[in-house]
């Protein structure tokens, strides 16, 4: 789960890590009204969406005076901001953060997230802050510094030292630094987060070490421990397909091919993904039902699944354990059924059940499209969805195409 930045700072604070002053804004109106009770006479407007690279898509914007803090306000809100992470559709800003500006020295990037290979977290940081922050790790990887926690003792004096002789902080700064850096493990480990990452982290020209931005993100699987960040949810951010995968305690991504995947645990599902793409297909989304799913589960998935404009064809492939064929095949002709079946489906089944399972497709009626394995599978899934997609497209052509 993904906050905004003015959430991530309002936890900033509560747990020591010193920010600079800011308030949230979901109008013109309310943005002035904001700029008002901050000091000025520098504000910094900016667009709230759960994605990085803002200031390079237009979204962040220096005001000096109240009438550019609504010029800027009135330009962004509404806006469909494009960034690097956002991919090509872009996101709509809904809501501002309107912030009191600072006179920045220097820009640093500070990070912290789990290294699954160590089973640590580690902390990352870098001289070189700012928006450039992915062509640094890309070219010059060496410029960035790490240290692992060791989650039995936790972070230790030496490792803030290390990493501010690193960013080449001197003076008092080491200390704030040292503060800074206790608060955000601290805030790591107490909300059950996944990620916390500051770019940039600023050296002021008076001497002072703050976070400047917030990007936060927690672990799903333990958020029912966390209500107050539950609370801070935005479900205008997220895709409405996910949203709907997690009624059903779905595990679903939207990607951007155009072969649906219907599978039965999370290593297949990776699996079919990659054979997909063997036989020159691209997958529309990860989606795991998992092995105990029930037929209305299995309903629930496949009708997401169709709700994909961009999806042409169907691959389900399932290997049966706990989770039985017949099942899988009861949903399947239970949704295409609901929903009206008008892309090809190919099926893949295996394991507990199989016979069952394929007798129930075949006497379905429905224009399914058997596979013998995985490579089968994959293979009639890619055809399927490139015929399909030529098949609309011609379909869809002027008149004029067709003289």
């Amino acid at each position: 789960m993904k906050i905004h930045e003015y959430q991530g700072k309002s936890l900033f604070r509560q747990f020591g890590i010193p920010t600079v002053e800011g308030h949230v804004a979901f109008s013109v109106h309310e943005a002035l009204d904001a700029a008002r009770q901050l000091p000025g006479p520098l504000w910094v407007v900016k667009a709230q969406i759960h994605a990085g690279g803002r200031g390079k898509g237009g979204g962040v914007k220096l005001a000096r005076s109240l009438d550019e803090v609504k010029q800027h306000a009135a330009a962004i809100l509404g806006m469909q901001l494009i960034t690097r992470q956002t991919g090509p559709g872009g996101q709509k800003v809904r809501r501002l953060y309107v912030e009191n500006g600072c006179a920045i020295a220097r820009e640093m990037y500070l990070g912290m997230l789990l290294d699954r290979d160590r089973g640590r977290i580690v902390v990352m940081a870098s001289t070189e802050g700012g928006v450039n922050i992915e062509e640094v790790a890309r070219d010059t990887p060496d410029l960035i510094h790490k240290v692992w926690i060791d989650p039995a003792v936790g972070l230790q004096a030496f490792q803030s030292r290390q990493l501010a002789f690193a960013l080449r902080l001197t003076g008092k700064q080491v200390g704030q630094f040292g503060k800074l850096l206790a608060g955000l493990y601290r805030m790591y480990i107490d909300k059950d987060c996944s990620l916390l990452e500051v770019n940039p982290l600023v050296v002021t020209t008076d001497d002072q070490v703050l976070a400047l931005d917030a990007k936060v993100n927690f672990d799903d699987n333990a958020i029912y421990r966390q209500p107050d960040v539950l609370a801070m949810r935005d479900l205008d951010e997220e895709d409405p397909k996910e949203i709907e995968a997690g009624k059903f305690e779905l595990n679903y991504i939207q990607l951007e091919g155009n072969v649906g995947c219907l599978v039965n645990g999370a290593g297949l599902a990776m699996a079919t993904m990659d054979i997909l793409k063997y036989y020159g297909g691209e997958p529309a989304n990860f989606l795991d039902v998992g092995g105990g799913a029930t037929a209305e589960k299995v309903t629930a998935a496949f009708k997401i699944i169709l709700s994909d404009p961009s999806v042409h064809a169907i691959f389900v492939n399932i290997f049966g354990g706990i989770m039985k064929c017949d099942t899988i095949a009861t949903g399947v002709v239970q949704a295409a059924r609901e929903v009206g079946l008008d892309r090809p489906l190919v099926v893949r089944l295996e394991g507990t059940n199989v016979e069952l399972g394929r007798q129930l497709l075949a006497e379905s009626g429905l224009p399914i499209v058997s596979a013998l394995d995985m490579k089968d599978g994959a293979q009639k899934a890619v055809a399927a969805a490139r015929a399909h997609a030529a098949h609309a497209a011609h379909a869809g052509a002027p008149a004029a195409a067709h003289a």
